[in-house]
């Protein structure tokens, strides 16, 4: 299976200002070819392709001799993703759309560079890279597999970190489990499990609204391009870092405890891009970051041979676990009183019961059908 490993590098000032420096270049690369492409699209309506901006590059090299220290694979790299960028480009205008052209690259809108099969050695916890310098990895897990490629890029707190992205990965499956849950994810509590296993939403952006507000109207209130205004826009980058460490670490912990004890998990397959068109939670919704939380469910589930099931969430806030029963519901019940059954329990645990049975449901017809095929 396929994996990424990222670490933090360190090293001298120097070495990060090079790499900078190489950021740079292959940025500049990155906006020359696509002023050549838009040119070209505009006078006949066809633009240049990878390959023919590719072989100007020996010629580029003798123009400018800085790009003759950056290795060629991660300059054509650069070539590749403006093509990537206009390939979508080409679908949108096949589709009848009427799209604008791939976007130029500021300064802060190209912070990475792709290093492939050569141009670098890894030693251990040392990864030095040719005609830019040795860096020291903290090395918090080992690298397994075989490295594809390898990602260096710059975050906006200017940190510099490694991907390692490998092929080959051994799959670290777990002994095997016929435990079945049900999953339902809200705003007032996190997830509620079908088992009654509730978990608080922690909401670290709510918690330092107020700071962040704050700073982010100092941040406005100065020149842009002083000193100043750079400072504090690292203070309100740092305090984004920090609740995004702080969510991270949330959903991954409550992601592994899922996946530790239970065979096969049911999820809703929401549409969470509509959900946040409700400007009422939107904010909520976006602190929550159901959406991460089930990819960190997905691929843990697939490296230890677990089972994670998308379930259609028309319905199951609304219909009781025992009888059936459709019960209207607001936001604001948050008691489920069947007028039928007399089931009397919290919505939130009724619901995550009925993407249990759904998915259970589910998960028979699947087999049925399978039989018959057989």
């Amino acid at each position: 299976m396929k994996k990424t490993f990222k670490y933090r590098l360190y090293t001298n000032k120097r070495t990060f200002n090079k790499a900078g420096y190489w950021l740079g270049l292959c940025r500049n690369l990155y906006n020359v070819a696509l002023e050549q492409r838009i040119l070209a699209y505009k006078q006949n309506k066809k633009s240049l392709s990878y390959f023919s901006q590719s072989n100007e590059m020996p010629a580029l090299k003798k123009e400018i001799p800085e790009y003759k220290d950056i290795n060629a694979q991660t300059l054509r790299e650069s070539l590749q993703r403006l093509d990537f960028a206009f390939r979508r480009f080409y679908t949108r205008v096949k589709n009848g759309e009427k799209p604008g052209f791939p976007r130029f690259k500021g300064v802060n809108r190209y912070n990475s560079f792709n290093l492939l099969q050569n141009g670098w050695r890894l030693e251990g916890k040392y990864l030095t890279i040719t005609k830019l310098g040795r860096f020291k990895l903290r090395l918090s897990r080992p690298i397994e597999g075989s490295i594809r490629t390898i990602t260096i890029y710059r975050n906006v707190m200017d940190k510099w970190y490694a991907c390692f992205n490998c092929d080959n990965v051994p799959e670290r499956k777990l002994p095997a489990s016929d435990k079945e849950i049900g999953l339902d994810v809200g705003i007032k509590s996190f997830c509620v499990d079908s088992e009654g296993n509730r978990t608080d939403n922690p909401l670290y952006l709510r918690q330092v609204e107020a700071i962040l507000r704050r700073k982010q109207r100092r941040l406005s209130r100065r020149e842009k391009g002083s000193n100043r205004r750079g400072k504090a826009r690292l203070l309100v980058a740092k305090c984004h870092e920090k609740i995004t460490n702080q969510r991270n670490d949330f959903l991954h912990k409550a992601a592994n405890y899922y996946i530790e004890n239970y065979g096969t998990i049911y999820i809703e397959d929401l549409r969470i891009t509509n959900m946040v068109r409700n400007h009422h939670l939107a904010k909520s919704i976006s602190d929550s970051s159901w959406g991460k939380f089930f990819g960190f469910l997905s691929y843990k589930a697939e490296e230890a041979g677990r089972t994670v099931v998308r379930v259609n969430p028309a319905g199951t806030s609304q219909i009781c676990s025992r009888c059936g029963t459709k019960v209207e519901k607001t936001l604001a019940d948050r008691i489920h009183d069947c007028p039928v059954c007399g089931l009397i329990v919290d919505r939130d645990l009724n619901s995550a019961i009925d993407v249990l049975q759904a998915g259970q449901a589910c998960q028979a017809l699947t087999k049925e059908v399978a039989l018959c095929v057989a």
